[in-house]
């Protein structure tokens, strides 16, 4: 499972682990992908929206692919307070991939409130994601508290 994150630095050079800064998975400051078998679902509820990035290994084109394109514009997923799980290894049985049981490539986009939303055997890049996402009734909620807040605070 140590290749994944060979894969996201050899990805973007320059970004940081949360591990290095002290942080948990559920304090990430950058986009970096986490090992499935490493955390739950359970504890980003309320919290944060998982993309999962499941394969049958970490050599599949897919999760090379799909890895960049999330990686190209990680700021956009952080505003969305999106953290990237990935699992590459059908063997090790985590309790996500026995949750969510993929079957080769699989991009699931989970809400904050648990929810599978979506589910698509082929890479997406972060405009459809975040496009998905935004129609999302929590989202939408966040849009709208968050245009309040600008306007009061323009007042």
């Amino acid at each position: 499972m140590r290749q994944i994150h060979a894969i996201a630095i050899t990805t973007l050079l320059a970004v940081p682990a949360w591990q290095d800064s002290g942080a948990s998975a559920t304090e990430s400051t950058a986009l970096v992908p986490v090992e499935a078998a490493d955390v739950s679902l359970d504890e980003f509820l309320w919290l944060k929206r998982p993309i999962v990035v499941f394969a049958d290994t970490p050599a599949d084109p897919n999760v090379q692919e799909q890895l960049e394109l999330l990686l190209e514009r990680p700021d956009e997923l952080l505003e969305r307070d999106v953290v990237l799980i990935v699992d590459t290894d059908p063997g090790a049985e985590t309790a996500i991939r026995t949750r969510l049981r993929p079957r080769g490539f699989m991009l699931t986009l989970i809400g904050k409130d648990g929810k599978i939303n979506l589910r698509k055997p082929f890479p997406w890049n972060v405009r459809e994601i975040t496009h998905a996402m935004d129609r999302w009734p929590l989202r939408q909620k966040e849009i709208r508290d968050a245009k309040a807040t600008a306007a009061g605070n323009s007042q």
